[in-house]
């Protein structure tokens, strides 16, 4: 029977841990490390497939020049030994990535990068290897933040159909929606959504039942609720609500967001508040309704998961050093810590995968 595996990636120096694999139970949540991995520097954002144990991280790389570059590193994990073993790294982008996502058939990686502004797709080899970059858009354009001074390319997000590809551009507050013509390797421009200015966005997530999309917006605190034509591979917006509460006064900027498994539930970070604010999702026209906000426990809540069968929530605190677990009610999505949490160094992204 296949085993339930979460992996961590960190802002690392080369020199030690910035993967943490660990063991997890189903019962109660918590975390159990059973295996890490160094010698890459910055491997934050991670994207397993659990088919072929394979693990793969985005990276600080170097050219020809020695300058900074975006590079992808691929791992096969043994689940048997408890041990990542590194396949292969591959530089991905001219400028360092912040997010990694594979497409719906395992056969391709996608890059973002925040610096630059760009993002690119890669083919995964049939041994799990990552194979040179074959297309790369970079975007052009700023907006009315300080931090949008240029485009900066946040996260690529692969729609239920796996046709199409959402990119959230903080840098340009427009969302992004590429064509994937995996046949010929590349990703084609199909359409563009842009928001209210200022708003950043940052992370993307796709109902599993409902034709919506839900994008988290760092600049300015809000989630914003898109209709989505998969045929035409079109977001419109349809709801625009604040994850701060309306007596909050500090600095907050957000970060992740999530669905629970049966699509009832939305969660979204805030780093300064440090909370997931909680929404119920009308099972009707998609709309969120608040529910409540759930303190994190620990600073800077940069990236969260719900595990696979929805019980629970674990939240990566990066200025906490630590991930920690809260259990979920099914009923009203309100969140309870467990009181179980695993210390790591500055945590950045947890990913659930199934593994034999």
């Amino acid at each position: 029977m296949a085993s339930t595996f979460a992996f961590i990636g960190s802002y690392a120096n080369a020199d030690e841990p910035g993967i943490y694999a660990c063991a997890y139970d189903k019962q109660t949540g918590a975390l159990t490390l059973i295996g890490q991995a160094d010698g890459l520097q910055n491997p934050t954002f991670l994207a397993p497939a659990g088919t072929n144990r394979m693990l793969y991280t985005i990276m600080e790389g170097k050219d020809n020049e020695g300058r900074k570059c975006g590079a992808a590193a691929a791992y096969r994990f043994d689940p048997a030994e408890s041990s990542l073993i590194r396949v292969n790294e591959e530089i991905t982008l001219p400028a360092t990535t912040c997010h990694i996502t594979l497409d719906a058939t395992g056969r391709f990686a996608m890059t973002a990068s925040y610096h630059g502004g760009m993002i690119s797709l890669s083919p995964l080899l049939d041994d799990g290897r990552i194979g040179p970059t074959t297309d790369v858009h970079r975007h052009e354009g700023s907006s009315v933040h300080p931090a949008q001074t240029q485009a900066r390319a946040h996260s690529v997000i692969v729609d239920n159909a796996g046709r199409y590809a959402v990119v959230s551009d903080l840098g340009l507050d427009t969302l992004f929606v590429y064509e994937l013509d995996l046949a010929n390797q590349r990703m084609l421009p199909r359409s563009k959504t842009t928001i209210a200015p200022g708003s950043g966005p940052r992370h993307f997530v796709f109902h599993r039942e409902l034709a919506m999309g839900y994008g988290i917006n760092e600049l300015n605190s809000t989630i914003t609720v898109y209709a989505y034509d998969a045929n035409e591979g079109q977001l419109s917006v349809v709801q625009t609500v604040s994850t701060l509460p309306e007596t909050f006064t500090g600095e907050s900027s957000c970060a992740d967001i999530h669905l629970s498994p049966d699509g009832k539930f939305l969660y979204g970070s805030n780093r300064g508040h440090d909370s997931l604010a909680v929404y119920s999702v009308d099972s009707a026209d998609g709309r969120i309704k608040l529910v409540e906000f759930a303190p994190t426990l620990g600073g800077h809540p940069r990236n969260f998961a719900l595990s696979p069968d929805g019980r629970f929530a674990l939240v990566a605190n990066r200025d906490g050093n630590h991930i920690v677990t809260f259990s979920r009610d099914a009923e009203t999505g309100k969140l309870q810590p467990t009181g179980s949490e695993l210390q790591v160094s500055k945590p950045v992204c947890i990913r659930f995968a199934e593994m034999d």
